[in-house]
């Protein structure tokens, strides 16, 4: 991934990535098995410091969102960073059935091409977001293949025709197993999770069919997405 300056962003030390295969045609990415997560309500924005631009954190702005009437605890971007290095690192990812959206609470859509690599380090995600939030696409080093981007609203567009969208919270009354529910629900077909990218309460988009548990336990968002993922990998043998 590159930075307006050309500068490559992620690990240097990956050398042995291996690119996810992708579907490629409109009949492969409409009918093919993938699991689609929406990564809903993040916390994803800038503000002035200074002379330059920063993405809001309950760390760095403390004092400002004070003044702005805030929440420090609803402002937190690193749990957008902890799921997507969860869900762009597994199995499920490499083997090319997996795709990741962003819908901030800005009601900005975002997103996420399954090669992207995004940085461990959370200062550093940071500075990529402001970048994306404010150039609208981040390209390839040396391509003009997209990693990141803005796109038009609402979701459900950019989602494959007649495909499930299932919401999650642990206080859902249906709790399920995520194997066997993939197993018996999205066999051979694409399937959408929204997970809320949220330190905590419950969301309701009007988007999904029907919201379930993965778990009787409150968890974050990152576990959450690695139980799916988890699941997943096991109903359609990934290893």
């Amino acid at each position: 991934m590159s930075t307006k300056k050309g500068k490559r962003v992620g690990d240097a030390d990956e050398e042995s990535y291996q690119a996810p295969k992708l579907p490629k045609t409109l009949h492969e990415r409409e009918s093919s098995k993938r699991l689609i997560v929406v990564l809903e309500n993040a916390s994803l924005e800038t503000t002035k410091v200074g002379k330059s631009y920063q993405l809001v954190n309950n760390t760095d702005h403390s004092g400002l969102l004070k003044k702005w009437g805030r929440d420090p605890k609803n402002v937190r971007p690193d749990i957008v960073h902890q799921c997507l290095l969860m869900l762009l690192d597994s199995p499920l990812n490499k083997a090319g059935l997996l795709q990741v959206y962003i819908h901030t609470s800005k009601n900005v859509l975002i997103e996420i091409h399954p090669q992207t690599r995004i940085p461990r380090v959370f200062s550093r995600f940071c500075g990529l977001m402001v970048q994306l939030l404010h150039e609208l696409s981040i390209s390839a080093k040396g391509s003009t293949r997209k990693l990141l981007k803005v796109i038009k609203n609402p979701i459900t567009d950019h989602l494959p025709t007649g495909c499930k969208k299932i919401g999650t919270s642990y206080q859902c009354k249906k709790l399920i197993r995520t194997r066997k529910f993939a197993e018996k629900e999205a066999k051979d077909e694409p399937i959408c999770f929204v997970v809320g990218a949220i330190a905590h309460g419950m969301l309701e988009p009007d988007y999904v069919d029907e919201s379930v548990a993965v778990s009787k336990y409150a968890m974050s968002a990152a576990g959450v997405c690695g139980k799916l993922t988890d699941g997943f990998e096991e109903a359609w043998g990934v290893h």
